[in-house]
């Protein structure tokens, strides 16, 4: 949850006065907040390069049905400090019990709350308390993600527990428990939860085997996975995603010449290396800017009957762009369409994002509206941000309001905090830091319940105290801190400076002890 529905109308009044009767209170508030994500994403997103990835990965919509129905939960959520308090603020209220509980509601609150572990809990708990209802296993894995991630490991278990009395564990249950259990730092309890399978129903097999191998090398344990996965393949036999998952895993850790050494032992154990097992590699050396090597495994790939397809070129094209070289970047983009291979949304995103890069902008757009549609390529979330990016970077904002407009009323996806990201920093360049920047954090807040996240606190931060508002920006630091999000050093000694000048001592303690805490951990 972001700003607990205060802060904008708190705001807004608030740059009303005059400044000697400003009042910012330097307590920082007790909210329930876990972290949101803690980068700013690029608009074009890379495909996932692992051995278990999909090659045809459409974006997932939340079903935006039953809106009102959410935004009752939501509002009556937001006041709770605890999942207790959130749950009995729902179950002691008129309005919430004559809320028709369906998938897609509780498909969306989840969502909602997918970085506050209290109230995603309490709303679960909630939710199971309706006569008739049951939510979907899918529902379950989804809370035990959450937890997960928000390092509430001993919630998680007790969760997964229940989830097993019900029968309701599935290998997706244990490959979300082992990931989020390896990513704070307990690998070996990912381990033991293999061995375990039976306990929950599950045997321990090809895929169960590459699920436990696939979680230890994204977290860099390739030689323990190595080391497992030897002690293994006598009674369990390894496919094609196995060395997949490896040669993810070696390039991973920045040792390409183990991958190489996989795609041998692949080929010596009977399996032809795929698109993945190639296109990993070169996405390892694009990652290097090393495209000397790049071509030489695309002359390996045509030579071994295996042509790029267009995970490939896309992640070639991005890389390109990404180191400045636009002009050879457009050229992978059409010898990716002279061979014949077939477009998909990600490409697309790439190819804005290059033409824009590039300057050419109504090229881009032509390709957005016409181009897309001619070859039955659906934009996501991601496209619009790209065309919301290229119209900022060159400063044509209307262009780009309308098209977070269009993205709004698009069927097909919803905007998300990268969205705005854009049109934020627009208004901070143009200095529009009243009414404009008011007006979208406004939308983004209470018309689309989206999460600041550590990159937007960051720029609204910086931002604020550029424009000597440094009041505003101290109450949304106080705000980051309640929600769990921990501000950059830089941040807090940026704000500091222009808060000592405004001789607002009591806020100045607060940030000081908080540098403290921060230099001692």
């Amino acid at each position: 949850m972001v700003l607990r529905g205060k802060i904008l109308s708190t705001l807004n009044n608030f740059l009303l006065l005059p400044l000697e009767t400003r009042v910012v209170s330097p307590v920082v508030s007790k909210n329930s907040f876990h972290q949101f994500s803690t980068s700013h994403c690029s608009a074009v997103r890379i495909y996932p390069l692992s051995g278990d990835v999909s090659l045809d990965q459409p974006e997932k919509c939340i079903d935006f049905e039953r809106k009102h129905d959410a935004d009752v939960v939501i509002a009556k959520v937001i006041a709770a400090d605890s999942e207790s308090e959130v749950f009995q603020s729902l179950v002691r209220d008129f309005g919430c019990n004559t809320i028709q509980i369906t998938h897609s509601l509780v498909a969306r609150l989840l969502h909602r709350f997918q970085d506050d572990w209290k109230s995603a809990l309490g709303v679960f708990r909630w939710v199971e308390t309706y006569s008739g209802y049951k939510p979907l296993p899918e529902m379950y894995d989804k809370l035990v993600d959450i937890l997960g991630k928000m390092k509430q490991i001993e919630k998680m278990k007790a969760l997964v527990d229940e989830m097993r009395e019900d029968r309701l564990v599935s290998l997706n249950t244990i490959a979300k428990m082992m990931r989020r259990l390896a990513g704070a730092g307990d690998w070996k309890d990912a381990v033991r939860i293999f061995d375990e399978l039976a306990n929950y129903g599950l045997e321990k097999n090809t895929e169960s085997m590459n699920v436990l191998l696939d979680t230890l090398c994204k977290e860099k344990k390739v030689e323990q996975a190595r080391a497992i996965f030897l002690e293994l393949k006598s009674h369990i036999p390894p496919n094609a995603n196995t060395y997949n998952i490896f040669i993810h895993g070696w390039c991973k850790i920045r040792r390409v010449e183990e991958a190489h050494w996989t795609i041998q032992e692949m080929k010596g154990n009977g399996f032809r290396p795929c698109v993945i097992s190639y296109s990993t590699i070169i996405q390892f050396y694009c990652f290097q800017s090393n495209f000397y090597k790049v071509y030489e495994v695309l002359d390996e790939m045509e030579a071994q009957g295996c042509p790029p397809n267009v995970v490939t070129f896309t992640t070639i094209m991005h890389s390109l762009t990404k180191l400045g070289d636009l002009k050879e970047a457009l050229q992978i983009a059409e010898r990716m369409k002279l061979v014949g291979c077939k477009t998909d949304t990600q490409f697309y995103n790439a190819l804005i994002h290059t033409l824009g890069r590039a300057g050419h902008v109504e090229e881009a757009l032509y390709v957005f509206t016409n181009e897309m549609s001619q070859n039955k390529v659906k934009p996501n979330t991601s496209t619009y941000n790209t065309m919301i990016a290229m119209f900022c970077h060159h400063r044509q904002e209307q262009r780009a309001v309308q098209y977070l407009r269009n993205l709004e009323s698009s069927p097909y996806c919803k905007p998300d905090v990268q969205s705005f990201y854009p049109l934020l920093k627009l208004y901070f360049r143009d200095g529009k830091t009243d009414k404009c920047l008011i007006g979208l954090l406004d939308d983004m807040v209470k018309k689309h319940h989206l999460c600041l996240d550590l990159a937007t606190f960051t720029l609204l931060i910086h931002g604020l105290c550029r424009a000597n508002k440094c009041e505003w920006a101290y109450e949304l630091f106080g705000e980051m801190l309640g929600q769990n999000i921990k501000p950059r050093y830089l941040t807090c000694s940026l704000l500091l400076q222009e808060i000592k000048q405004k001789n607002m001592h009591d806020a100045a303690e607060v940030i000081e002890d908080y540098m403290k805490k921060m230099k001692s951990s």
